[in-house]
């Protein structure tokens, strides 16, 4: 048995020759930076969001660190990000120059509403929503919190491409959504890549002139700002597999279901909750039990590819270790996190793949 976490290649099979032509397209008319292709999946992807703007950026970390800079917040400011995430919303923070405040999660593996509570305070500028393995947070408690303390909200989505929360898709809560178009994304490129979305004009110009060394237009620096531009050859492609993400986020639904079904039954498994009225990307399928690292060496043996996302809750790295463990080592994050796996799920499976591996963790759980 072979089973492979990710294979990029397989995804694209279907849709490789589109590509090609695509990329020899703008090869052949010299069209690199900017062009018609990021044009119109700028238009394309705000049509699928149901969102008025997007700007193509260089990449995901990109995204979170233009769109705090956009919301000009208060000098020496805090901004809340949950403690269980990738390293960018946190370091997007710090190089902004303002503070972090790390809150816990809840099993959903997003925000605890009652930590986030704990933790708003005076200072609290920003909270920051992640959207983890492609599981809607519960928006709208954090939104009724906003409404109270007026503080500014942006959607980390870097997993959930197409996600939904009451029928909405999710980046359009906030006052800023943001996206990676990592090559392992949903909908990832051939290279770095990613977005920033938001229904305020306002943000969007801001944002556009810090991407675009601080002005609209070249030669013209309005404000201090940066180079961060989504390329033209990878925006044609990005076109090309939007059209194909509805289908294959049903295709990880449906492998997703299958997990449960098989694996309900094994009490030393638990699984990422989800909230009722969301529909979830499944970038990640993710099982938690206390017999993780034997589970995964046991899998391994028998050709099965897992991963774990993260081994490490950002409070226990060294960044942040010193200034923040301290109010962070209860948490459940930091407990999960020894339990956490993540199992093959994707375009590249079929439903056969999961019943194989399902099996598999049968056994190992019955021997």
């Amino acid at each position: 048995m072979n089973i492979k976490f990710l294979d990029l290649n397989s995804q694209s099979n279907k849709i490789e020759k589109k590509i090609f032509d695509s990329i020899k397209k703008n090869i052949n008319n010299s069209s690199f930076i900017g062009g018609k292709d990021l044009i119109e999946f700028q238009k394309e992807f705000s049509k699928f969001l149901k969102i008025k703007f997007c700007l193509g950026v260089a990449n995901g970390t990109d995204a979170l660190e233009i769109a705090i800079k956009a919301l000009d917040l208060k000098k020496g400011s805090e901004i809340i990000v949950p403690a269980n995430t990738w390293i960018s919303t946190a370091e997007a923070v710090l190089n902004n120059n303002l503070k972090i405040k790390f809150v816990d999660i809840n099993e959903t593996h997003n925000i605890c509403i009652k930590d986030l509570k704990k933790k708003i305070n005076k200072h609290t500028s920003a909270v920051i929503i992640v959207h983890l393995f492609g599981n809607p947070a519960n928006l709208d408690e954090i939104l009724k919190l906003k409404k109270q303390y007026s503080f500014k909200i942006i959607e980390d989505c870097a997993q959930a491409h197409g996600a939904e929360y009451n029928g909405k898709k999710v980046s359009t809560f906030g006052d800023i959504g943001t996206f990676s178009f990592f090559p392992s994304k949903n909908l990832g490129c051939y290279g770095d890549g990613g977005c920033i979305v938001t229904n305020q004009k306002k943000y969007f110009f801001k944002m556009k002139k810090i991407a675009n060394h601080g002005g609209l237009k070249k030669n013209s620096h309005l404000i201090l700002g940066r180079n961060s531009r989504l390329d033209n050859l990878q925006a044609g492609i990005l076109r090309i597999k939007l059209k194909q993400l509805n289908k294959w986020i049903k295709i990880r639904n449906e492998q997703a279901n299958l997990y449960l079904n098989y694996l309900s039954d094994i009490k030393k498994i638990s699984f990422v909750k989800r909230l009722n009225n969301t529909l979830s990307s499944n970038h990640l399928m993710v099982i938690k039990t206390s017999y993780r690292n034997k589970l995964k060496d046991y899998l391994r043996g028998k050709g099965i590819q897992t991963g774990i996302h993260y081994p490490k809750s950002l409070p226990e790295t060294r960044l942040f270790k010193k200034e923040h463990y301290k109010y962070c080592k209860n948490m459940k994050s930091l407990k999960y996190n020894k339990k956490i796996l993540s199992l093959p799920i994707g375009e590249h499976l079929k439903l056969s793949d999961i019943k194989k591996i399902s099996n598999c963790i049968k056994s190992f759980f019955n021997d």
